[in-house]
């Protein structure tokens, strides 16, 4: 696929990651958050294994030397990552869970200038006092003094916590970059992760990690869609058009994820949810567009990495 309809590729990959978001909140209160980040990581294992099973076993060798990178991988992105998205669904909405995802690009290059040496740029600088702005106005519902009488909601800090874990899995595989492919390195991670997982699932109540006719759909598009097709479409956009290029689709996130919202949760968007959102989207915009380092150091060009 080439010139404007490898555009699809990252824009397929927001589309079904603003689903996951709509599905995480759909799932709150009616499946335990470790039972459906087991369950979906068992069926991403399942269908990854009939084209990835081999070709990783006969690279075992390679992959066995990577074996502690997978474990720390997998645990941040697809165990930590996915289960306080789960936690989070419970007490706050899916408008705000995509805008605090939507940050993960200006906490990457955050991560990068503490972990990775980055030079810090003008854009992350301004870029962050600008989204802080931002969220501090969308998780006030429009009434910055409301944090100092009522708190927070429980959900927004779980949620930026969340993105904070998915940045530093970013860093961490751009740091170490594993030498296997794609696909094999994120099966590895997956079978890692579901390790990890297995005994948060047995300590989960039994009512809380039961399949039936309500939870079987929602593990389906988690394990299946948001798994495995999601990341295809997402690399193959980053192999075409670049790791930049694919970035300016997540400020659709939270765009597709409060139109979802709607239609299917039934759940109203406020103008707080359009200006602060808003805000702190422009604050990755910043980080974004302006990279000229602070101290004249050559110029950083963040990634973003699926």
């Amino acid at each position: 696929m080439n010139g404007k309809f490898a555009y699809l590729y990252p824009f397929l990959a927001i589309v079904l990651w603003s689903g996951n978001v709509i599905v995480s909140r759909m799932s709150a209160h009616t499946i335990g958050p470790e039972a459906i980040t087991f369950y979906r990581l068992l069926l991403a294992v399942l269908l990854m294994s009939t084209f990835v099973a081999v070709p990783a076993w006969r690279n075992r060798s390679v992959i066995w030397l990577c074996l502690g990178q997978f474990v720390i991988l997998g645990f941040l992105a697809m165990c930590l990552f996915q289960s306080l998205s789960y936690l989070a669904a419970e007490t706050t909405t899916a408008t705000n869970m995509a805008v605090f995802t939507a940050l993960t690009p200006l906490l990457t290059v955050a991560l990068s200038a503490v972990l990775l040496k980055d030079t810090p740029t003008i854009g992350m600088v301004g870029g962050g006092v600008l989204s802080l702005v931002g969220l501090v106005y969308l998780i006030s519902s429009g009434d910055p003094a409301a944090l100092l009488r009522n708190g927070v909601h429980l959900g927004d800090p779980l949620m930026f916590f969340a993105a904070i874990v998915y940045a530093l899995y970013g860093v961490l595989l751009k740091r170490w970059n594993p030498p296997v492919t794609g696909w094999q390195s994120t099966y590895m991670q997956a079978l890692c992760a579901l390790a990890i997982m297995f005994p948060a699932f047995l300590a989960t109540p039994a009512p809380m990690r039961s399949l039936n006719a309500e939870t079987l759909p929602l593990i389906a598009y988690a394990g299946g869609l948001a798994s495995v097709v999601l990341p295809f479409f997402w690399v193959r956009g980053v192999h075409i058009l670049g790791p930049n290029r694919c970035a300016l689709f997540m400020y659709l996130l939270p765009v597709l994820t409060a139109i979802g919202a709607i239609i299917l949760l039934g759940e109203p968007v406020r103008a707080y949810h359009v200006i602060g959102g808003g805000i702190a989207l422009a604050g990755v915009a910043c980080a974004e567009m302006f990279r000229r380092p602070l101290r004249g150091a050559p110029d950083i060009v963040p990634e973003i990495v699926d």
